[in-house]
């Protein structure tokens, strides 16, 4: 309730402003002169400086670094970015139009149109602004999840490279673990050509922040199956190698070819303590937000003499049934006393179901989108209709003039048209610079990737 009173006030307080400031030029006007006419002179040439200036402004504000953690630079960048963008359009209007002069010069309905539209560009990007901010937004959070989905979904081929998945269910943080003898069992069913072991346990390396995850996982082969950041490093010979996530940059500082002593600090066994942890590569990590670091299980059994593991990949031998392993699975389980400490997914219901739980978060974005283009386009119309009821006189003389009815209607919707893709193609660009935003800036220091 709180949130929306306050978005409330806002929307009141901007409309204040909004109405006083051309209620102010008003009652500047002298009656007399008004009532002939003649009080409203053509408003002043103005300079675009300050317009240019605030776009300016907004690239140096993206490169402010986060404040408390919230990306404060960037969203005053894209506010800049409006404001410049918008109060910049009659610059962009002249620009354009003057190329389009020449071509309708012999045509008498689209040169009224784009002379007045020229002359009077002030006018119409006062009549444009509200499609090209509600455009430039819905634009930028468009390019923003259809990037995020992208890279999610690359990012899931690349975690999940096995057929079939096998976790144990419940437990504290650390999870329920699976038994040798189970994993054993696994191993030696027919058509498992290879099984990978993951567990993942919570380290704490910052009392004041959520703990990072340490992921124990099969680390061999090449390609690494890890979605890197860049290529890996080498590291010295007496050094345990571990790969963090992109948080862990942020986070605590973490660098390739760096030692890492947070991470032995965090251990538990005294001979895990003294390991030299090195950085060899970053990897892309979008299911843990406050870091991970991902270590060789092998390794980390060597350190810790702890084989205990929680999740299973199979790979599956060339024609092998995915639902007979998976009916060999639970006969295995029962005989362990497992059987309702398991679950099966494959990798295509995972990629599913992750995919469906990102669109189900970012389905109110489509909604804020139509929303946008709503007020957008009201705007657009409520405008025009205002205009056209100040321009009767003007419409008349065109009549006396010798332009019929529909004439005059096409000269109205020529401008409409002539304004709203200028306004459209103002609020194509403005989303695209403001998506830029958002995706290198607001999404690394919101989210750490």
């Amino acid at each position: 309730p709180w949130a929306a009173l306050l978005y409330g006030a806002l929307g009141v307080a901007a409309a204040l402003v909004g109405g006083w400031w051309p209620a102010r030029a008003a009652a500047g006007l002298a009656p007399a002169l008004a009532l002939k006419g003649l009080g409203t002179a053509a408003p002043p040439v103005r300079r675009h400086g300050i317009a240019l200036g605030l776009v300016a402004l907004a690239g140096l504000a993206a490169l402010a670094p986060p404040v408390a953690g919230m990306p404060l630079g960037a969203y005053a960048s894209v506010g800049l970015l409006l404001v410049g963008g918008i109060a910049a359009l009659p610059l962009a209007v002249g620009a354009l139009l003057q190329r389009i002069a020449p071509w309708v010069v012999h045509r008498a309905l689209p040169l009224l149109a784009v002379e007045r539209a020229r002359r009077l560009r002030e006018t119409a990007a006062v009549a444009t602004s509200g499609v090209v901010a509600s455009l430039a937004l819905s634009v930028a959070l468009t390019v923003m999840v259809a990037s995020f989905r992208d890279s999610v979904t690359q990012w899931l081929d690349a975690v999940l490279p096995a057929p079939l998945y096998l976790r144990a269910t419940g437990g504290g943080p650390d999870g329920v673990h699976l038994t040798p003898a189970f994993v054993a069992g696994v191993r030696a069913l027919p058509g498992v050509a290879r099984v990978d072991t993951l567990r993942a346990l919570p380290l704490q390396f910052d009392a004041a922040r959520p703990p990072v995850t340490l992921v124990v996982r099969t680390l061999q082969g090449e390609p690494l199956p890890l979605p890197l950041v860049g290529n890996p490093l080498p590291v010295p010979a007496d050094a345990v190698p571990v790969y963090v996530s992109e948080a862990m940059l942020d986070l605590y500082g973490a660098r390739v070819g760096q030692p890492l002593p947070a991470l032995a600090q965090a251990m538990a066994s005294p001979e895990a303590q003294a390991a030299r942890y090195v950085v060899a590569g970053v990897w892309r990590d979008y299911a843990r937000q406050h870091g991970s670091i991902a270590i060789d299980a092998e390794a980390f059994a060597r350190l810790t003499r702890d084989t205990r593991v929680s999740d299973l990949a199979l790979h599956l031998r060339e024609g092998t049934d995915s639902a007979g392993i998976q009916a060999a699975l639970r006969a295995l389980a029962e005989q362990h006393d497992l059987a309702q400490a398991i679950e099966f997914a494959t990798a295509d219901q995972i990629r599913a179901t992750s995919l469906r739980i990102f669109d189900r978060s970012f389905a109110v974005t489509v909604w804020l989108q139509a929303v946008a283009i709503g007020i957008g386009l009201f705007g657009v119309a409520a405008s025009f209709s205002a205009q056209v009821l100040v321009r009767r006189q003007e419409f008349g003389l065109l009549a006396h003039l010798g332009l019929t009815r529909a004439q005059v209607l096409g000269v109205v919707a020529l401008e409409g048209l002539a304004w709203t893709v200028l306004g459209a193609l103002a609020g194509l660009g403005l989303g695209l610079l403001v998506s830029l935003v958002l995706v290198h800036v607001v999404n690394p220091q919101s989210f750490h990737w």
